[in-house]
C-alpha cells in the first residue's frame, strides 16, 4: 500500500486528489496539510511514502518544508512530489535542488497523478509527463554549474553513460531499449550509481549531472 499526504492550502485541491487517490487498491491517502509547517510535522508523524506538495503555501512554503523533509535522515524514505503550475515554473529547479523526487502540474490528468504517484514510490524514475524533460533542460541551463564533481570519479564509463540517460529522463525501460540491455541490467546500473555518488534518488542524478556538466540540455537531440 502506497501511503500519501496532500499539502496544499486549497481544500478543494486536496479534496480533489483525495478522490482519485483513495478510489485505488494500492493507495491510501493518510493525512492532509494546508501549510509548510504541517507537512514537515505530518511526515514526521505519519511517515507517508510520497507527499504531494503545492509550491505556495502560507508560513514555510513547499519548497522550505521538501528541504527540510529530506534534510531530515528519518525520513530518508519519503518522496516529495512538488505541485506546481505553468506559472511557477522557475520553481522547478529549486524543487529538485531542494530533495524532491519530482514534479507534477496540479492540472494533470487522473491517470498521470496514479502514474506518477506509483512511479516516485517505485523510486524506479523521476516523473516525466510531458512537460518534464523542456523543463529539466530549460532551467537546469540556467544555473550556474559548479563544475566537475569528484564523485563522478567511482562512475565506470558505462555507468557515466547511463547518468546521461537518466538525466536526459528516461526510464529504466527506456534506458535498456536505448543501451540494448535487459531492464534488469538497467535498473542495477542506476542502483550503482545512487549508491556511488551519495544520492538519494534519480532527481538528484539528474541534477548533479547537469551541475557537473556530465550532460548539457538539448544533449539527447544532439
Amino acid at each position: 500500500m502506497i501511503r500519501v499526504l496532500l499539502a496544499d492550502d486549497h481544500w478543494l485541491v486536496r479534496a480533489g486528489f483525495r478522490s482519485i487517490l483513495d478510489d485505488e487498491d494500492d493507495i491510501e491517502v493518510v493525512g492532509e496539510a494546508s501549510d509548510g509547517q504541517s507537512a514537515v510535522a505530518a511526515c514526521r508523524e505519519l511517515r507517508p511514502d510520497v507527499v504531494l506538495m503545492d509550491i505556495r503555501m502560507p508560513g514555510i512554503d513547499g519548497l522550505e518544508a521538501a528541504r527540510t523533509i529530506t534534510a531530515d535522515g528519518r525520513l530518508s524514505a519519503v518522496k516529495v512530489v512538488i505541485l506546481t503550475t505553468f506559472d511557477l515554473d522557475d520553481y522547478v529547479y529549486g524543487a529538485l535542488r531542494a530533495g524532491a523526487s519530482g514534479f507534477l502540474v496540479k492540472d494533470t490528468e487522473p491517470e498521470e497523478l496514479l502514474h506518477a504517484v506509483r512511479v516516485v514510490a517505485r523510486g524506479d524514475a523521476l516523473i516525466s509527463p510531458s512537460v518534464t524533460r523542456r523543463l529539466i533542460a530549460e532551467f537546469a541551463g540556467r544555473v550556474e554549474r559548479p563544475g566537475p564533481d569528484p564523485r563522478l570519479d567511482a562512475l565506470t564509463d558505462r555507468e557515466r553513460e547511463v547518468m546521461r540517460l537518466v538525466a536526459a529522463g528516461l526510464t529504466n525501460d527506456e534506458i535498456a531499449a536505448r543501451l540494448v540491455v535487459s531492464p534488469s541490467t538497467a535498473k542495477t546500473h542506476v542502483s550503482r550509481i545512487l549508491t556511488k555518488l551519495g544520492t538519494r534518488d534519480r532527481a538528484q542524478v539528474v541534477v548533479l549531472a547537469y551541475e557537473s556538466g556530465l550532460i548539457s540540455p538539448g544533449w539527447m537531440e544532439g
